[in-house]
């Protein structure tokens, strides 16, 4: 048995998005406390923009803002963030990269993860989809619901590019439909309900 398996039974929070995404992720962080018990793990398909993420992100919230390596270990009340070209995979409790199997059109990472989460995590899982071109992670949101996870798309009139959480919601698989403020008061809502 791993040693860091005790610790796969927390909740994480994926957020995914791309164009637009920053104005949410930002609007997200901002309120959320820092010692919530989650650990948020941004996947942001954008290419040109997931690098700087884990530099812009500390000015807007008091968790541990780190760029995702391989095999680093997911932990609480930490803000992780997806590196540029490379899928994300959980396996053990740990965070495992791999180069982008899709090679044309938009990247599916956000769905790519999901999925993982699914099979490799044992904690409550909320998906929040935001702003963000195309569908990725609208594909996995079936599977976060057969495990009993938590969906959540940006409000489409609070997105700056609506077409990601719009794909989510089309998918017929998601609980609520909130303001990047909003999802941030459920995240706190739905941490304090595991406490309990």
């Amino acid at each position: 048995m791993p040693a860091n398996d005790f610790a796969n039974n927390f909740p994480i929070v994926c957020v995914g998005g791309s164009a637009g995404g920053l104005d949410a992720y930002i609007r997200l962080l901002r309120h959320m406390p820092a010692d919530m018990g989650v650990a948020i793990v941004i996947v942001n398909h954008l290419r040109n923009v997931a690098t700087m993420l884990h530099e812009i992100l500390p000015l807007y919230t008091k968790m541990p803002v780190e760029l995702i390596t391989e095999k680093l270990i997911i932990e609480l009340n930490h803000v992780f963030v997806i590196p540029q070209k490379r899928e994300l995979h959980i396996l053990d409790g740990e965070f495992r990269l791999k180069p982008i199997s899709k090679l044309r059109g938009w990247p599916d990472v956000i769905t790519v993860f999901l999925r993982s989460l699914t099979l490799n995590w044992d904690g409550k899982l909320i998906a929040v989809i935001v702003s963000g071109y195309d569908g990725d992670g609208a594909a996995a949101l079936s599977g976060i619901k057969e495990v009993g996870g938590i969906t959540i798309a940006q409000k489409l009139d609070t997105a700056k590019q609506p077409d990601m959480p719009e794909s989510a919601i089309a998918s017929g698989f998601i609980d609520f439909i909130l303001s990047p403020e909003e999802i941030t008061q459920e995240i706190i809502r739905i941490a304090h309900a595991d406490e309990k």
